[in-house]
Order: C-alpha cells, then sequence, then structure tokens
C-alpha cells in the first residue's frame, strides 16, 4: 500500500513533513493546503505538490493571486488516507469534526491539546500503542526532544525524577508578527510549565517538573537536565546509551561546537534541507554525573525534531509497518539520518 497522506496547513512544520513523506517508499503527497496565496504556496507548485485551498471562501484570493488550485480541502479529503494537520493550534475540534466526516485518520501537531485525540505519539515510546488508531497528536519540539532521552535512560536505569529548565527561542527565524525581543522572560511565570504534564502523556511514570525562559534567539531551544536515576551508572555509559539511539546527536565542544550557533551551522554542513537537525544535540561533554546525579545540556530545533516523527506516526495509524524501530530505520534512511 502506498499511503495517499495529505498536509493541512504548509507552514514550517507542514512544508517539512510534506518533504519528509515525499521521500519515503510507502506514502505520497495527495495534496498541501494554505489558507492565503504566498510564496510558500507558489514553491508547493513548483515541487509538484497539488494545492488545494483551505475552504471555498479562500478560493477567489488564489485566483486573483493566479496561483493554481485544485479545490478545497474537503475535496482533498475524499483522495486521502490520512491529514497531517499543522494548522494554528487551537484549530483541533474544528477540523477533527471534518476528519471525521470524511471518514480520514489524522495526526496533530503539540499545539493542539492531549485531550483532543486522547494519544500522543512519539517514534521509540509507543509506536506499538498508534497501531490503528484513528487519531493522533505528536507532542510539541521540546517534549519530542525531552521524551527521546527521557525514555532511553527510563529503559535502562529507570528514572526517578527530573528536573529540566528549558530556555526558548523567542519565535521562528521567518516570524516576524512578534518582532525581537531584548528580554528574557519567565514562561510562565507561574510555575512549572506545562512541558512536563506534556512528557506525562507518553511517558505517565516518570516524575519531571519544567521550568522555561523565552530568549532573544530564533536558532534552538537549549534545555538543561538534571535527572536522578533509580540505578548507578557512570558518565561514560550514559554517552554510550545516547551514542545508540536513532534520533540523539551527540556533539562535543572540543569540535568547536559550543552553541545552538555552532550546532545549526553543523545541520547546514551536513547538508541538511534547510539546514534542519532533526535529532536532539547532545553536548557529549557536559553529561556530568554529581552527587549520584545526571546533568547534561542538549539543544532541540524546534522547526524540525518532530518531522520523522510525523513519519512514523502515519506508518503506525495506517499499519504499513508493524514494528515501530523498523519504521524509525525507515525515515531516517530515506531522509539521510544515519541509524545506529
Amino acid at each position: 500500500m502506498t499511503a495517499k497522506v495529505a498536509i493541512n496547513g504548509y507552514g514550517t512544520i507542514g512544508k517539512r513533513v510534506a518533504d519528509a513523506v515525499a521521500a519515503q517508499d510507502d506514502m505520497e503527497i495527495a495534496g498541501v493546503v494554505k489558507t492565503r496565496p504566498s510564496f510558500e504556496a507558489k514553491m508547493a507548485l513548483e515541487k509538484g505538490y497539488e494545492l488545494y485551498a483551505a475552504s471555498k471562501k479562500k478560493l477567489d484570493d488564489f485566483r486573483k493571486s493566479k496561483i493554481e488550485v485544485s479545490g478545497t480541502l474537503e475535496e482533498l479529503l475524499e483522495k486521502a488516507d490520512i491529514v497531517i494537520d499543522a494548522t494554528p493550534g487551537d484549530t483541533g475540534d474544528e477540523y477533527k469534526k471534518l476528519y471525521e466526516k470524511h471518514g480520514v485518520k489524522a495526526i496533530w501537531q503539540g499545539g493542539e491539546e492531549h485531550g483532543l485525540t486522547g494519544f500522543s505519539f512519539n517514534s521509540e515510546a509507543n509506536y506499538n500503542n498508534a497501531l490503528g488508531r484513528q487519531f493522533a497528536r505528536v507532542v510539541s519540539c521540546n517534549t519530542t526532544g525531552l521524551v527521546r532521552v527521557l525514555y532511553a535512560l527510563d529503559s535502562e536505569y529507570g528514572v526517578k525524577k527530573a528536573r529540566v529548565t528549558l530556555m526558548r527561542r523567542a519565535a521562528d527565524p521567518g516570524d516576524i508578527k512578534t518582532g525581537p525581543i531584548n528580554a528574557l522572560i519567565p514562561d510562565p511565570i507561574k510555575l512549572p510549565s506545562h512541558h512536563g504534564p506534556d512528557v506525562n502523556s507518553i511517558l505517565p511514570g516518570i516524575d519531571i517538573t519544567t521550568m522555561a525562559v523565552k530568549t532573544s534567539t530564533t536558532l534552538m531551544h537549549l534545555h538543561a537536565l538534571n535527572i536522578e536515576l533509580k540505578k548507578t551508572c557512570s558518565e561514560e555509559e550514559i554517552i554510550n546509551l545516547f551514542g545508540t539511539r536513532p534520533r540523539i546527536r551527540l556533539v562535543s565542544s572540543k569540535d568547536r561546537i559550543k552553541s545552538t550557533a555552532e550546532a545549526m551551522e553543523l545541520a547546514k554542513d551536513l547538508g541538511r534541507p534547510r539546514g534542519d537537525m532533526w535529532e536532539n544535540v547532545v553536548w557529549k561533554d557536559s553529561i556530568a554525573i554529581n552527587k549520584g546525579e545526571l546533568y547534561f545540556f542538549q539543544a532541540i530545533h524546534q522547526e524540525s525534531d518532530v518531522v520523522p516523527e510525523n513519519v512514523d506516526a502515519i506508518r503506525a495509524l495506517l499499519e504499513l509497518e508493524k514494528d515501530g524501530m523498523r519504521s524509525i530505520k525507515k525515515t531516517n534512511t530515506a531522509l539521510g539520518l544515519a541509524t545506529s
């Protein structure tokens, strides 16, 4: 079976997922949806994707801009097996009714609440539980990054508790709505932040508390993790464990990767499309065991780390592949992401 995938919302995440889907040999793009004419709509057509308007009311906007559309979202749903919903958060309930009406499966992003689907997805942690489901939610970029490391640590050593400080980017690089900020903003001021409960939507047994600060950068998020493990281990064992995980990339300050800027430069030098870093970037020389507790830094590329998870979620919901690790390897190979 070749899955026909619709992308509703061809923006920061949607366009990246579309390209990742197009790279797979067991799925294809049925069409992509934009709300209004833009350079992204034109680029979608240049890539050979069929373009659809979000509604009948929007058709005239595209026609006036002389951008060819093949119809509306509802028409696209008639020929799709599954929808990647990358629309802005808080529109989930509206679109869920539409997807149910057309009998298509759907995957939302982390901007929606867990309750919308009742199931939040991570490729390594709960792939088997996603098999055959009607709806799922791929958790946010930060939660995806946290689950990747915490699942690995909990599986090997058991996590007694995790305390995490997230230093968040202020906006995506192409986002000019909020403008630059010259401040450090507790986000939220009332603690803890939502990231801990979001991790628990996938790993309910983890005792995790998080706090976040919005910073004056658009490049990546940075996490400072403090974790108490149930079993004793060494720093070298943690490095070796992370080195075996399919979506964790170990880097070192000895190689002049001392910042998120240099981590993003590495992604470009790797030849990644759009300079994307799909993996967690973990500084192996930050990994330390102090007084029996584990500490380390990791960076998360907010524009791209959820992209491979979306591809795996498609396979799980449509049961194109029953084994999660085989799907991860297949996705990684198609994207050019080395799998250990």
